[in-house]
């Protein structure tokens, strides 16, 4: 399987459009449909449903993504490691974590010299990469037992309500029944225990405003005063801290706490933070 027609096949996935992926690849439009045409006919199967204004992912083509990532970037930690980029740790975290308690000691290890490869991802995927050999270290929301792996708690946060400091209706503290009505922020955290805390708290069936898979966009909409959200109270210490944004206070229920957990191959334990 050509890889150069997986990459140009992921980059069709991911812009949805054939002119500005021969743009990018500085290749011409009809290179990039004898590439994807020839991985479909190697495939014995219709990667995408392509008419004059769109382009899409067949359910096929959904799952031939997934296994070309993996076999593009398994490619090319091979050659970052014939090259001699063995030095640099390749990192994977999910965004919060990264946020909150990994940024700065990677920032910190680079102001010493070291070098890192940074991933950020969901928990099932990093895990995925780690054990495809893809990364060194996973910071995740998972406790996984694995035969040659160590798995240690790497931090404790708590999940928060906030809101913009000029926009809280509720400086005295918030109830659960006032919850219902709450133009809210909703984040995939692709964490069960959060999803199942946030359900419990909201009604079912409520219609978020913003519903988004990437806990940094919520920030944007918190920024914009247009409402409130529960983040990680890691992800927003600077903000907290300058007053940008408030914690509100819950009055009848509790603050979720979140850990988060450090797994690498045993004999790299030493070598990670």
């Amino acid at each position: 399987m050509n890889t150069e027609s997986l990459r140009t096949f992921l980059l069709v996935a991911k812009l949805k459009n054939f002119t500005r992926v021969a743009e990018q690849l500085f290749i011409a439009q009809s290179t990039v449909t004898n590439r994807v045409a020839e991985l479909e006919k190697e495939l014995a199967t219709k990667l995408l449903r392509r008419d004059t204004r769109n382009v899409a992912l067949t359910d096929e083509g959904k799952a031939v993504c997934e296994y070309a990532r993996r076999i593009v970037e398994m490619e090319d930690a091979c050659l970052n490691a014939i090259k001699g980029g063995g030095q640099q740790m390749h990192i994977g975290a999910v965004n919060a974590v990264y946020e909150g308690a990994l940024k700065a000691r990677i920032l910190e290890g680079i102001a010493q010299g070291k070098m890192y490869r940074v991933t950020i991802g969901h928990t099932a995927g990093l895990l995925e990469m780690l054990w495809d050999g893809l990364l060194d270290v996973a910071y995740v929301y998972q406790d996984v037992r694995r035969s040659g792996y160590s798995c240690k708690l790497f931090s404790q946060d708590e999940l928060v309500l906030l809101a913009r400091a000029d926009r809280n209706a509720f400086s005295g503290g918030i109830r659960r029944g006032q919850l219902a009505d709450l133009p809210c922020a909703m984040c995939n955290f692709s964490l069960q225990e959060i999803g199942s805390y946030l359900r419990e708290l909201f009604p079912s069936g409520k219609v978020f405003p913003f519903e988004v898979d990437n806990s940094n966009k919520v920030k944007d909409f918190l920024a914009a005063g247009l409402g409130y959200a529960f983040l990680p109270r890691g992800m927003v210490h600077e903000e907290l801290e300058d007053g940008k944004f408030v914690e509100v206070v819950p009055v009848d229920f509790k603050r979720m706490t979140i850990p988060s957990y450090r797994i690498c191959r045993t004999e790299d334990e030493a070598d990670c933070f």
